[in-house]
Order: structure tokens, then sequence, then C-alpha cells
């Protein structure tokens, strides 16, 4: 059984690269974050969620870990992490790890080795097949484009790659990959970590491999159906986390499982399996784009109010877990950018914030985000760091007649390389982050900056947002969706005899909302309000967080 701590449990996302630097060389660091933590403490945050902070060749910005019993030397030692458990727990807050288990970096010694010697005691650690007719296995694609696989020259087999090149897949078949990911993570829990989020654990397991998406093409197509969601990832999970479990009774899991839907995530979710799963449904666009002859992925969208709630109603009813609650992440544009409303903006961000944080669930805020902070704003290609989609995008751009400066434009709202710039700590010239330039820097627009106004407004919201879900009615009550007008996101949270609307008017207009019972105060409010006994009219991007009368 979980916690407390786990139930009210209000989780601060850090990118550890861009957090804060104290040594002075651009990159954010583990002492940068010992010193911020007294600044989560009070912000009411009760987890810490790092990404990745393994020794790594930073292919993929630590996703490809080549050591997973070191600290990466840009981040700092192993001392200072062990500080920074020590200084969590002291201040009585809790610590998870981003932990890659899908794949290694190609510069892991395991495959190294792997691929020097045919015969190395690693070869089965990984993925490999000869190829068909002098081609690839098959046609299946990788996420960072191109083929699955890649031949490597003292054999001519291929290796398995989803992602990049350099980041070949474990072989979750062979059962001494299991035991080794158990004996890496376990050497972490041992140093004392709470927890683990798991990258792309959906992919552990593949499907035969002689089989070919069907398409006409002769390109590699995304064949997710070969290779996410298989039942082989359930049990492997199940092995995983019992080892892990038995170590630490409370370790809490959380799994990214992007595509997965609300039955998934439902059985992903099962006792013995993960704690909570993140699934990126929960957050839908309106399929209408402003091109059609451009690919969508880089096209700014407008946010789909009842396709969400249909999403969360959905998970709301099927999931026993607590969902996870998020509005950006280092796979996505910041939510300042896509679906605040300039005109309003502080308003319609907070007005977002509560409708998302106050549901059933653990909310995950990524850093800067209860502050407004800002996407980059780059300059050149180089610095999205996706040349396999980034150079395509391009090129169908140009030949579309679009600008280069109108394709720079589409891709600073919409890449995930804009959400990873350093934290926002002040105005000065690098934001407080440091005293030299960062590692990721894009020169801001002024018109496209989070006023000191604005950012009061934010801050002070979050604040209330996160002493709300220390409350029981919001931390362990019940949800249900409230009838309300289309462009109104309205839900009832109830435990025991406590009952508590959230109505939030995601609109320029304003919205009439009745209720079924009488009002008996008005806990928390956004923008302008009209309260009636039974009903309340919202001014645009306005919200309210009403009680209702207790029945006797």
């Amino acid at each position: 059984m979980a916690r407390d701590w786990q139930d009210q449990q209000v989780i601060y996302q850090i990118y550890p690269k861009s957090f804060k630097d104290t040594n002075h060389d651009g990159i954010g660091d583990l002492p940068g974050i010992i010193e911020k933590l007294p600044y989560l403490k009070d912000l009411g945050i009760t987890t810490i969620w790092l990404n990745p902070i393994f020794g790594s060749p930073q292919v993929d910005n630590g996703y490809d870990v080549s050591n997973y019993f070191a600290i990466d030397p840009s981040l700092g030692t192993m001392a200072d992490f062990e500080a920074l458990v020590a200084q969590v727990h002291q201040l009585g807050m809790h610590l998870i790890l981003d932990f890659v288990l899908n794949h290694t970096s190609d510069q892991h010694p395991w495959f190294k080795d792997a691929l020097n010697n045919p015969d190395s005691l690693f070869r089965d650690y990984y993925i490999w097949q000869a190829g068909f007719k002098q081609h690839e296995p098959n046609n299946w694609g990788s996420f960072f484009g191109g083929s699955v696989w890649q031949q490597e020259s003292p054999t001519g087999q291929y290796y398995f790659h989803l992602f990049d090149k350099h980041m070949p897949d474990l072989n979750w078949r062979n059962p001494e990959v299991v035991h080794a990911m158990i004996q890496v993570a376990a050497f972490w829990v041992n140093k004392g970590i709470d927890g683990l989020r798991l990258d792309a654990f959906i992919h552990i397991a593949k499907a035969d491999f002689h089989q070919n998406y069907p398409a006409t093409s002769p390109t590699p197509h995304l064949a997710t159906e070969f290779y996410a969601n298989l039942p082989g990832v359930h049990d492997n999970l199940r092995v995983f986390v019992t080892a892990l479990k038995q170590l630490n009774p409370d370790l809490y899991i959380l799994g990214e499982a992007a595509s997965a839907n609300p039955d998934l995530l439902a059985a992903y979710t099962r006792p013995g399996e993960c704690d909570s799963a993140v699934t990126f449904r929960t957050i839908v666009d309106q399929p209408r784009q402003t091109d059609v002859k451009l690919p969508s992925t880089f096209q700014l969208k407008k946010l789909d109010l009842p396709g969400m709630k249909r999403e969360f109603a959905e998970i709301q009813a099927k999931v026993a877990a607590p969902p996870a609650l998020y509005w950006s992440n280092h796979d996505m544009a910041r939510l300042a950018q896509r679906y605040v409303d300039p005109t309003d903006f502080a308003n319609s961000y907070c007005t977002l914030a509560l409708m998302m944080y106050l549901q059933r669930g653990t909310p995950i805020i990524y850093y800067g985000e209860e502050l407004g902070q800002q996407g980059e704003r780059f300059q050149n290609w180089a610095d999205f760091e996706d040349a396999g989609q980034v150079a395509p995008f391009a090129a169908q751009g140009k030949a579309l007649g679009y600008r280069g400066t109108e394709i720079l434009e589409l891709l600073n709202q919409t890449h995930k390389m804009t959400a990873r710039g350093p934290m926002a700590w002040t105005n000065d010239q690098y934001r407080g982050f440091s005293d030299v330039r960062p590692w990721k820097w894009g020169e801001k627009d002024s018109t496209k900056v989070t006023t000191k106004v604005q950012r009061t407004q934010i801050l002070a919201c979050y604040r209330q947002i996160i002493k709300f879900k220390q409350q029981a009615v919001f931390a362990q009550g019940t949800q249900a969706f409230l009838i309300t007008p289309a462009a109104v996101y309205g839900y009832l949270r109830t435990f025991k005899q406590t009952q508590v609307a959230v109505v939030c008017n995601y609109s320029d207009t304003d919205q009439q909302v009745n209720f079924p019972q009488e009002i008996a105060g008005n806990l928390y409010q956004i923008g302008a309000a009209n309260c009636q006994p039974q009903g309340v009219t919202l001014a645009p991007y306005s919200s309210v967080v009403l009680k209702f009368k207790e029945d006797r």
C-alpha cells in the first residue's frame, strides 16, 4: 500500500542541464538543484523528478546511457548526488529518477563488446537480425526517422534501434538483461531514491521481426503495433517492479506510456506494475491545421476541450490508480506557447492550470511552468537538434513557398527543444541560471516574454493549487464531470460529505453554469465570476472553486 505522500504528492520535473548552473560552464548541475531546494519546498512541492543524470555521450540529452552506475560528469559527482538525496529527505520531500530501460548508448560497454565480438556474452543483450535480400530485415520505422535497423560491419547483421542509431534496444527476452536492469535500478534504490520514472517502458517487448508493416511505399513506416504495448511488456514489468519493491515496498513507479489509451493505462497500473503512468493522449488538439500539405507535427493547433473531457472521463472511469496530470514536459512545447490566449495571458494560463491539476490524479509541474515561462526562440535549424524531422519539414515548407523565417516560427511554436531552455530565475542577461551563455539558448522575442505582473499572478495560482492538493477532497476524492457548455471544463470532486466544484471558462465570452445543489462558498477565483445560489456566470478565461452545502 502506498504511503500518504504518494496520494498527496505534487511532482516537479527538473531538466537538470537547464535548472541552475553553479560551476560556470553553462550547464545546470546537481549542486544547482541543491541550492534551489528551499524554493521548491516553499512552493509546496513534495516530489522531485530528475530527467536522466547517468553517464552519457549526450547524443539524446542523457537518454543514451553509457554508464548506469555513475553521474554524468557535466552534472556533478556521486558525492553531489548523495548530498542531494540527503537534502531532499531532510526537507521532507522525495526524489525519483528517470530510468532508461528500453535501450542503452552504443558507447555502453555491453554494446561495444557485443559489436566487436559476435561471440560476446553481451551479444544477446541486444537485438540482431540478418538482412532480407540485401535490405533491412523489415520496413519498420524509427521514431527518430529512417529504419529501426542499422547494419554493422563485422557480421553484416543489423541491430535494432527504436530511437537514434546510437541507442540500440535491449533484448528483454533475455533473462540476463532483465536481471541486469534490476541490478542497475537496485543500485539507485539502495542510494535512497524514492521512485523511478520508467522511460519508454511500453516498447520493451517486440513482435516477430519477420513481418512488414502493410504499406506500398518502400520507405520505413512507424509500426507501433509491432513494438508498442505488446503483452510481453507486462510480464517483464511485473518481474522488474516486484524485485525492486522487495527492497522498498513504498517505491513509487511512474511509467511513461505515451500512446496508451485508458484501457492500457488501467492495465499498466494494476497491482504489481506501475503506481501511475503518463499518457500523451490526455492533451487533445483540434484536428484542423493551418496547412494540410505540411506535417501536422510542427503546426500550432487549438485545444480540443470537449475531446479532453471525453478522454479524462474515460480515464477517471477505468483507471483506479491516480492519473498523471500535466501540461508540459521535455517532449513538447511549453504551455505558454500552445494554448494560452496572449490577449489575456495570466488568466487563461491559470485557468488551464486549475482545470488540469485539481482533477483526481498526480500533478507533474514542468520546471518554470509555475512562472509562466516561455519557450526558447531559436535562430538556427541546428538548435533543434532534430535533423531527422526538422530538415524534411523545412524542405517541404520551402517547396510549398514558405520563407525560412516562417518555417522557423512554426518550429519555435511547437518543437520540444524549445521547452528545454534555462530556468528563468530572474530577468538578468542569462535569467539567473548562469553567468555564462547557457548550453541551450534562444534569443527572446520582446513581445513574448512573461511580465513580472503575470509571473506573480501565475506563481500565486500554482501555490494555491498545490495547497488544494493537500486537502482530502482533492487528494483522495472521486471526480465526476458536470453538465456544462462546450467551452467550460467543470467537474465535481467528492470526499465523504464534502463536495467541491471546479469550473473553468476556456473561452473569450461569458459562460453560465447551473448546479443542482446550493453553493456554500467560493474557495478560489481566477478572473471575474458572479456566483448565484445555484449557479455561476464566468467572465472570459475565468474560473472558480466552489464548495457546496453538505446534506444533513
